[in-house]
């Protein structure tokens, strides 16, 4: 599968590059993306832009091209889709793993979805174009609670994304230190993350504890959580650097 990814990777860029046209991949997660990094230098030099629908979404999908090569401008496929309960009173209380279980038994590759963004009782999801009729028309129940599913003319980016701003103490600013107190680990268990392929630093793997994140860097751990690395703040009264992110909540 890997293989073949990389390879529809260089046939998408050279196509885009040598005719003109756009190229648009599925929904690529972390490991698509690091991936993606990793080979750009080896494909035909063709513009290229990630995008998930919203800023900061994590589930990204990839167009090759731009108005100045292609000669026209072409958005990305992606469609927004607002879940609700048709009764709150009877809603159960619903997670991403109870929405995206539902849609992956529809019979969906997870591919063809974006983020899920979960907002108390509602959900936000992405998805390509093409599937949203029949995410519409089939989508209507996760759990015990049946649904609504609505396309949205605008999508409401200020309320999708909640952050929650916390402040840590460091003796440095390496990524298995800030890991480790972010999400309360020891610190050989943040350490462990790195060779497992679970740390992702902006879009890319990240395999070196030691590394440095830059103030703006969105920092991804799977199994735990995200966050957005904002900067060293103050030094307290022992030399510790008080270290502030914003850290994603759901």
């Amino acid at each position: 599968m890997e293989d073949e990814f990389k390879k529809r990777l260089t046939e998408w860029a050279k196509r885009s590059y040598e005719q003109g046209v756009y190229c648009f991949s599925h929904f690529l997660d972390l490991k698509g993306r690091s991936d993606f990094g990793a080979m750009l230098p080896a494909l035909a030099p063709a513009p290229w832009k990630l995008f998930g629908g919203a800023e900061g979404c994590e589930r990204q999908m990839l167009r090759f091209g731009d108005e100045a090569s292609c000669g026209y401008e072409q958005s990305f496929p992606i469609a927004c889709l607002r879940i609700a309960p048709r009764s709150a009173k009877f809603a159960d209380p619903l997670t991403h793993r109870d929405y995206l279980g539902a849609l992956m038994a529809l019979g969906i590759e997870r591919e063809l979805l974006g983020d899920i963004i979960v907002r108390e009782s509602e959900a936000f999801l992405f998805c390509e174009e093409r599937i949203a009729p029949y995410i519409q028309e089939n989508f209507i129940q996760a759990k015990h609670t049946y649904l609504t599913c609505a396309p949205v003319s605008q999508i409401p980016e200020g309320a999708l994304f909640a952050t929650r701003r916390i402040s840590v103490q460091l003796s440095s600013q390496r990524a298995d230190a800030l890991i480790a107190h972010v999400f309360r680990l020891s610190r050989a268990e943040a350490q462990a993350l790195f060779p497992a392929g679970k740390v992702f630093l902006s879009g890319r793997l990240c395999e070196s504890p030691g590394v440095a994140p830059k103030p703006g860097d969105i920092l991804s751990v799977r199994g735990y959580g995200r966050m957005k690395y904002v900067g060293v703040e103050s030094l307290s009264k022992k030399g510790k650097e008080n270290t502030a992110v914003e850290l994603y909540v759901s």
